[in-house]
């Protein structure tokens, strides 16, 4: 087997996302990396972190997961995943303890917007949604209404309508739910005064 095989199977071993310590880990120096980005056989996601591209490009979803196992979909991405919206998010927006090494976001794909939670909010509201056959963990839709009226002032009105709309249509929503998470994230206010007009 040669190392072009080699390093394939490494790829494969680790769902088409690697970091240089896979690589070499197996005793393959890391040169290789950049042999096989010149030829276009894998792409740079952030230092140190590759996927294999020969035979197509990873969904964004599974390189979120591979790489932040620990993240919440959130905000404008969670709204277009419930339909909530039709305004494809220009990035990921994914939340994360505030905690967290800030160097571990610069990656060159995809883009993503994030959002610095305290520790203790950070699970509230917390469920799992199959997104393009990638289970992520993401906020339910409870949890995504109040953190889009805790950031109304820097929500475009028409995408916060029209969520409110759309959530008070969905015969999944859970208004005793939203009341409690309103309270314990201090939006209360905010949800009598945007929501509570239509219950």
């Amino acid at each position: 087997m040669n190392q072009h095989d080699s390093i394939k199977k490494i790829f494969k071993s680790h769902n088409g996302i690697v970091h240089t310590a896979d690589i070499t880990a197996q005793g393959i120096h890391n040169t290789w990396l950049s042999k096989l980005m010149e030829q276009g056989v894998i792409s740079k996601i952030k230092q140190g972190v590759y996927e294999w591209v020969e035979s197509g490009t990873q969904e964004d979803t599974e390189i979120l997961k591979r790489l932040f196992p620990d993240a919440v979909v959130c905000m404008n991405s969670a709204l277009f995943v419930y339909g909530y919206t039709d305004r494809t998010p220009d990035a990921w927006h994914l939340a994360f303890n505030r905690d967290i090494n800030k160097k571990r976001l610069r990656i060159n794909y995809p883009p993503i917007t994030p959002y610095f939670m305290e520790p203790h909010i950070l699970d509230i509201g917390i469920t799992h949604e199959d997104v393009n056959g990638t289970e992520l963990r993401i906020y339910d839709r409870e949890r995504t209404l109040c953190d889009l009226l805790r950031h109304s002032g820097k929500i475009d009105r028409e995408i916060l309508n029209k969520a409110i709309q759309n959530y008070l249509k969905d015969e999944r929503k859970n208004i005793r739910t939203l009341i409690q998470y309103a309270k314990t994230l201090r939006v209360y206010s905010k949800v009598q005064k945007w929501i509570g007009v239509w219950l």
